[in-house]
């Protein structure tokens, strides 16, 4: 995965936030400040032809975690270019919205 690519892709996801609350790989200590999107490499998919690896991609997948009922910050994740909406789902009183993201 190209580390420029997604340092690109943090920043557009701050800039959806309207904050830095954008975390990769985020440890278990840190302590996550909301409405967060929380993202990670998926695991590469393989498409085969002739006995060998025709393509590979590579994406991430992403979570949006918010207080808010409305969807907002949801609503513009989904509106990214290969974005596909997988789940949702409420913790903690709090709204999670999973994406898968390529890039």
């Amino acid at each position: 995965m190209d580390e420029s690519r997604r340092l690109e892709l943090h920043e557009k996801f701050c800039d959806i936030l309207g904050s830095r609350n954008a975390y990769f790989n985020p440890p278990e200590s840190v302590k996550l400040n909301y409405p967060a999107i929380v993202y990670k490499i998926k695991p590469i998919d393989n498409v085969f032809a002739n006995n060998g690896v025709y393509m590979q991609s590579q994406g991430y997948n992403v979570t949006v975690i918010d207080e808010d009922p409305t969807g907002v910050i949801m609503r513009k994740i989904s509106l990214l270019p290969t974005c596909r909406h997988v789940s949702h789902f409420t913790s903690d009183n709090l709204i999670h919205d999973v994406f898968e993201l390529y890039n």
